[in-house]
């Protein structure tokens, strides 16, 4: 599977941004997905994941009640809606997945063996 990122931009505080990662390959349509984030001099953190179906979701604390995670396997797209954005969201975002079982390991990034290049959101006070 190959992921693309996109969509990131300025935006700003209590703002919403939905940035998208297209897909290619067979293997999508029974990969779970996620969204990572890195900030300059953090880790990388988990921000969200859904199973293969789009039934299932995990959100990482920081942004549960603000951003919604979806699929359309049909265009081979996952999605990141982003809402209430705040100055501590700002990093660059990175798509991934994995062909594998959900579990309590969805939220690391050691379980994802597809990674797309990252799109920066920048959330301005």
């Amino acid at each position: 599977v190959q992921l693309q990122a996109s969509g990131g931009g300025l935006v700003h505080s209590g703002g919403s941004l939905t940035i998208s990662c297209a897909a290619s390959g067979p293997a999508f349509s029974r990969s779970n997905m996620a969204w990572f984030r890195q900030a300059p001099g953090k880790e990388r953190e988990f921000v969200a994941g859904t199973n293969w179906s789009g039934v299932l979701t995990h959100y990482g604390d920081s942004v549960k009640g603000r951003f919604t995670i979806s699929r359309d396997n049909a265009k081979k797209m996952v999605y990141l809606q982003m809402n209430n954005l705040k100055p501590g969201d700002t990093a660059v975002y990175y798509c991934a997945g994995h062909a594998g079982p959900w579990g309590n390991t969805v939220d690391s990034s050691e379980y994802y063996y597809y990674w797309g290049q990252g799109t920066l959101v920048t959330v301005s006070s």
